[in-house]
């Protein structure tokens, strides 16, 4: 991937432009105030006037555009495209993806508020270096969350609604198998986000949804780890071998596989 120390200085100052520019509608004078004209006496018969506003334009484009980006860059992050320690330019970036600079830019602005990467001043982000104490501390934080969840939801959901999921175990399997880390890491999160939706509470799913993601990124150093195939279908497996016990409501086996499972770097 190629990476640049330029572009990224006017991040702060566009956006202080942008908001110094927003213009105050002009106010009626009182002596034009129930002064009707031609167009809005047609307007009000149901007419249609030339003279109307033309419909504003809708934002879906730029709002779906940064999106991708955005998606794209979480993509690069997990396999190692972004690699950790290098600083990138939103230029760069933007020619990269065929895009301009401010949906880069903006991507990486989420990125930087969720920990991926940081700001430095004038030249660009800065992907951020983990070492194997915060993934170890990530999994802790996620065992505490997500072990006495599971375990609460084995004793009240019913075999039939963990059968359900099953399709979802088998499609991470298949992504494993790929030996794409960032299609296994999609598809893992979204077998624990439909588990976690089983209690009800959006918070939770959303808090660890952020706390797996962050594990799922790679280690710093000159040559990140990545894990391979093998180690992905293994990670993989479990989620079956989980389904199986929790339909059979072997709560001492959830508990430990639960907490087995997030000892990986990407589980």
């Amino acid at each position: 991937m190629k990476h640049s120390a330029q572009g990224s200085a006017g991040v702060g100052a566009d956006a202080v432009r942008g908001a110094g520019s927003a213009r105050v509608p002009a106010q009626p004078r009182a002596a034009d105030v129930g002064r009707r004209s031609p167009e809005r006496d047609s307007a009000a018969r149901g007419e249609h006037t030339h003279s109307e506003p033309p419909a504003p334009r809708p934002v879906v484009q730029r709002s779906s555009v940064r999106g991708q980006i955005l998606d794209a860059l979480r993509t690069a992050l997990v396999t190692g495209d972004l690699r950790p320690g290098e600083v990138y330019s939103a230029p760069a970036l933007g020619e990269r993806f065929g895009v301009s600079a401010t949906p880069v830019r903006e991507a990486m602005q989420q990125l930087a508020l969720e920990g991926a990467v940081e700001v430095v001043p004038n030249r660009g982000f800065r992907v951020v270096e983990r070492g194997a104490r915060e993934l170890a501390e990530l999994a802790e934080v996620r065992a505490l969350i997500e072990v006495p969840v599971m375990v609460r939801l084995a004793r009240a959901v019913p075999a039939q609604r963990w059968a359900e999921l099953r399709p979802l175990a088998e499609v991470t399997v298949r992504a494993a198998s790929s030996g794409c880390p960032a299609t296994y890491a999609e598809a893992d999160r979204a077998f624990h986000r439909a588990v976690l939706a089983l209690s009800g509470n959006e918070q939770l799913v959303q808090v660890a949804d952020d706390l797996h993601r962050r594990a799922q990124w790679p280690l710093g150093g000159a040559t990140p780890p990545a894990r391979g195939r093998a180690d992905l279908l293994a990670d993989a497996h479990e989620h079956t071998t989980l389904l199986d016990a929790l339909i059979t409501g072997d709560l001492d086996l959830v508990r430990s596989l639960v907490a087995d499972h997030f000892t990986g770097a990407t589980g």
